[in-house]
């Protein structure tokens, strides 16, 4: 994937790479966070299926395009285990190809209902990739398979680690399926570095927040901006530079405190934490 391009006055050099997911600012309506970013000279975007569906799929890619962002992901497909898990993927897809996003990040899903089989899963997950990946090829489109922190494998994403996702992606072209590094999910893992670097070119997205402790009541929210916990960011950053990879770096934070705060608040804070603890 190819780094977005400032093209503001603010930071144009160290902001580069940097992108903002919407997520981090989870009640900042679409046109504000693309108001938002350009007037922080901030050069790509990560969108969410579900706002854009509520602001218009044609009208999100209109109002991203006319602001010169790059959209750099779009979350998420996956949730193999659904009955509609087909159709609804290859919808997302076309979403993805239509907003410009090179890359559909995909959270696999748990156990189905009654099951204690988590290899049977892992199984499914990699039969449904190869089944959409001839759909994302032709889409221009890659899938890019996210590994979630154990303690999701029952209900969100039997996919635990990146050696998981890795065993995966590397059944198919790595221009068509790759990897997320998210450091949330990854930190812990005493393999990361060495599957980062196993990783290479199919590294799809790098991601960044912070750990906190004690995990708030939903640990789905624990995240914080980078600076705020206890993540070596800036070891992973150049892990995944070191393994070859010159795309994006999303700031991407699941909180309820950070979302409780003005967007444009948030948005500034992450650019300080990520120019602090990232690059």
């Amino acid at each position: 994937m190819r780094a977005p391009q400032s093209r503001t006055k603010n930071s144009p050099v160290s902001l580069t790479r940097f992108s903002f997911n919407q997520a981090t600012a989870q009640h900042w309506a679409l046109p504000d966070v693309v108001a938002g970013c350009v007037a922080a000279g901030v050069p790509g975007i990560g969108l969410w299926r579900e706002p854009v569906a509520g602001y218009g799929l044609a009208r999100s890619a209109k109002l991203v395009r006319d602001a010169g962002l790059v959209v750099t992901s779009l979350c998420r497909g996956g949730f193999f285990t659904a009955d509609d898990w087909r159709t609804e993927n290859l919808r997302a897809i076309e979403e993805a190809a239509a907003l410009g996003a090179p890359e559909l990040v995909l959270v696999s899903g748990g156990l189905p209902s009654g099951s204690r089989d988590i290899d049977g899963a892992r199984r499914r997950v990699a039969d449904a990739i190869g089944e959409l990946a001839p759909h994302a090829a032709a889409a221009g489109v890659r899938l890019a398979i996210e590994p979630l922190h154990p303690m999701f494998a029952a209900d969100r994403c039997v996919i635990a680690t990146l050696g998981q996702a890795l065993d995966i992606a590397e059944r198919f072209d790595p221009a068509v399926v790759g990897v997320v590094v998210d450091a949330y999910h990854v930190w812990w893992d005493d393999t990361v570095y060495a599957q980062i670097a196993r990783a290479g070119a199919r590294i799809a997205a790098f991601q960044v927040c912070d750990w906190v402790t004690p995990l708030p009541e939903g640990v789905l929210l624990g995240r914080a901006l980078p600076g705020d916990g206890c993540i070596e960011l800036r070891r992973l950053r150049e892990a995944v530079d070191a393994a070859g990879y010159r795309g994006p770096i999303e700031v991407e934070v699941f909180s309820a405190e950070v979302w409780a705060r003005p967007g444009a608040q948030v948005l500034d804070e992450a650019i300080a934490g990520y120019l602090r603890h990232v690059v």
